[in-house]
């Protein structure tokens, strides 16, 4: 994997994951621990750009076969806590006259925040809202959210087109009239990833949000001509180094781009990581408290 001159701090994986757990912590986080023990101590291999570039192990004998009951299919139990499902529900939205069916977690009016995360191909609004898959990674984004009075959207996107960023950005104008003033984030994963940028062409939606993260994602080589480009929203990109779909170079070279341009953008680089290892391996607590303090 292609490494620029600028990332080339190594320190040592103790002091860096010490930085991660103590120093991000104690900026006076939103989002307090939830299961980080399991979930955030992972081993920082190189970090570099004041921080905002980083690279992780990612082991897949212990970070999915040690993690899960069934590989790929349900995490073991002590990842999960399933009393959030108090609080969640499928609905269907009417929006601008498009219905679109999503799972929302956490209460829907006068929420603290919102965070909207977008699936990939094949996918709908289960896959967001399962709890057991990705190592339970989801499940823990829920309970961070609900805990901390947000509320979350799991959105079914039928399609990754203009329709598709239609439908999204109604529902982050139904989300910020919910919730007047507060934040609002977008996630996409992988195709998702052509919602998001979408999206960040849409002035209206971007007055509305707070920030974005993409995940396994294919790059835009445009971003920089974006509503959201200009608006300088923060954005974090997520992606491991073995992806096969959409290559880690492509999405490493707009954060360098956007980095020298001192755009606030962060880097996570899951060192050996497949398509499918940034959504199992994001530390939600760490992004989302980097994404609401930006």
């Amino acid at each position: 994997m292609r490494m620029s001159t600028s990332h080339c701090t190594t320190i040592a994986a103790i002091a860096a994951f010490f930085m991660m757990a103590t120093g991000e912590a104690r900026s006076a986080d939103r989002l307090p621990p939830y299961k980080d023990d399991l979930f955030s101590t992972q081993k920082v291999l190189q970090t570099g750009d004041d921080g905002a570039f980083d690279v992780i192990e990612y082991d897949e004998m212990r970070d999915i076969n040690g993690r899960d009951q069934i590989p790929e299919k349900r995490a073991q139990q002590k990842y999960v806590s399933l009393g959030v499902r108090k609080v969640q529900a499928d609905e269907t939205l009417s929006l601008d006259g498009q219905r679109l069916d999503v799972t929302r977690v956490g209460q829907a009016a006068g929420a603290a925040f919102t965070v909207i995360f977008v699936h990939g191909r094949n996918g709908d609004r289960r896959l967001g809202a399962n709890d057991y898959t990705f190592g339970g990674n989801f499940n823990r984004l829920k309970n961070l959210v609900a805990g901390s009075d947000g509320v979350y959207y799991s959105p079914t996107v039928k399609t990754f087109d203009s329709d598709g960023v239609a439908a999204i950005a109604g529902l982050i104008r139904y989300a910020s009239q919910q919730s007047p003033g507060k934040p609002v984030f977008l996630a996409c994963a992988s195709m998702g990833s052509q919602v998001c940028w979408g999206v960040s062409r849409d002035a209206d939606s971007v007055k509305r949000l707070n920030g974005m993260v993409i995940m396994s994602g294919v790059s835009d080589p445009d971003f920089i001509k974006s509503a959201f480009y200009r608006a300088r929203l923060p954005l974090w990109f997520v992606h491991g180094s073995r992806d096969p779909v959409y290559p880690a170079g492509d999405q490493q070279a707009l954060y360098e781009k956007l980095h020298k341009a001192g755009y606030p953008a962060h880097f996570t680089l899951y060192q050996t990581g497949n398509h499918g290892t940034p959504i199992r391996m994001i530390d939600w607590r760490r992004a989302l408290n980097w994404l609401l303090a930006s």
